[in-house]
């Protein structure tokens, strides 16, 4: 009986909502990369939006000293302190010109992705419809499939008003109609931004065609010379049609510390907060402590990290044109999107993430996990010092010579 039970395969069936999410595009990418670090090889790892840069000591030390106090080692409340909704109810004033009541408008997340995952189970599901630009970022998609709803991706295109105009037909014509549009600029992957027209053309589709928007600003503070991130909600109507979310990690060099905020439409905020109180305790309370002081002190911290990333962006897509890439340089976000030289671009941007892994030892991040419109094209994150970005321009310049060489 023992040797039968000990030879019977017994498999445990997961949830059907993983079926729909498609295989791990970079998987293989991160294995290889593994295997070369083990033998010793100096990645220079581009592939993740991972700021490297260290959060500003008067964070790290208001952390630790409220970490001490006995008060704040227990369960905190899921939708954030009131002290610190104030805190970036001003913040946020001050940075758009948007006021928000703290008390029905704003909320603390662990991290924008999670609260946009949850504002996705509160507000999507079944027979629901998102629509979401592609390329796109993959909680954006994956998100309202793990909520049971379905995904519309529309093509995102540097003509902002032939955009538009293919949303509104899109909303009046789709049956039923969509329920929810997702909106990120700066824009991650493609490093797109908008102006402020932009918003309000979107604020008169949505109340003509009864859909909702979540507005991702992620990067809204990381932008470049003298472009300025509008926000969403400094539409007038946006807040009656839609949330915000922006988060700590980018701007403060919080990533790791997992904390965000949704702003604006108080239903949809009460509805995130109510899924919330079923999944989480909040987050942790001396990071919502040191997050106050953050917000209190650290604007010019905010403006040093966004020169930073301007300058390692010059460094590296200089670099890289001189290798003879054609790459744009984004006004925007910790990324350059870079359209693959040919004659490799015939490689699939997969395959040639791997070639430049292999041969340049440089991690990018393929075009194809954001979307099949993001294919020809790679990302690189600009989270290595300027030395190690003119060193990866190199190595990929040396690894493509050698390539093109021997493809003759």
């Amino acid at each position: 009986m023992k040797k039968r039970f000990a030879k019977e395969k017994y498999t445990i069936p997961v949830a059907a909502r993983l079926t729909r999410l498609p295989p791990y595009l970079f998987g293989r990418i991160n294995e290889i990369k593994h295997n070369l670090r083990k033998q010793g090889v100096d990645i220079i790892d581009l592939g993740m939006g991972n700021p490297s840069d260290p959060t500003p000591e008067i964070i790290v030390d208001k952390l630790c000293e409220a970490a001490h106090d006995p008060r704040n080692q227990r369960y905190s409340v899921s939708k954030g302190l009131f002290n610190l909704r104030r805190e970036y109810a001003v913040f946020y004033e001050k940075t758009f010109g948007v006021q928000c009541d703290p008390e029905t408008e704003v909320l603390g997340c662990l991290g924008s992705k999670e609260g946009f995952s949850h504002m996705c189970l509160a507000m999507m599901g079944p027979g629901d419809t998102a629509l979401v630009p592609t390329p796109f970022f993959p909680i954006h998609v994956y998100s309202v499939m793990l909520a049971g709803a379905n995904v519309i991706t529309m093509p995102l295109l540097e003509n902002d008003d032939l955009f538009l105009s293919n949303l509104s037909k899109v909303a009046a014509n789709l049956n039923p109609r969509p329920k929810m549009l997702v909106l990120n600029f700066p824009h991650n992957p493609t490093a797109k931004v908008v102006e402020i027209d932009f918003y309000r053309e979107v604020v008169k589709l949505a109340r003509k065609h009864k859909f909702f928007v979540i507005s991702d600003l992620a990067y809204g503070l990381t932008v470049f010379g003298d472009y300025r991130a509008p926000s969403f909600l400094q539409v007038e109507g946006a807040k009656k049609v839609g949330v915000e979310f922006t988060t700590m990690s980018k701007p403060f060099n919080m990533a790791g510390w997992r904390i965000g905020f949704c702003v604006g439409n108080a239903q949809m905020v009460k509805a995130l907060a109510q899924i919330k109180g079923y999944y989480d305790y909040g987050i942790f309370q001396p990071v919502q402590i040191a997050s106050i002081v953050a917000l209190r002190h650290c604007r010019k911290e905010i403006k040093k990290q966004a020169d930073l990333y301007e300058i390692r962006r010059d460094v590296l897509v200089d670099g890289l044109n001189r290798q003879g890439w054609q790459i744009p340089k984004p006004k925007g976000t910790m990324f350059v999107w870079a359209p693959i030289p040919e004659p490799f671009r015939k490689m699939g941007s997969i395959d040639f993430s791997i070639f430049l892994l292999e041969n340049a030892e440089v991690a990018v991040a393929p075009g194809a996990g954001f979307g099949e419109e993001g294919e020809g094209y790679v990302r690189l994150a600009l989270v290595e010092n300027e030395l190690r970005l003119k060193q990866a321009a190199r190595q990929i310049g040396r690894a493509m010579r050698k390539g093109f060489e021997s493809a003759k």
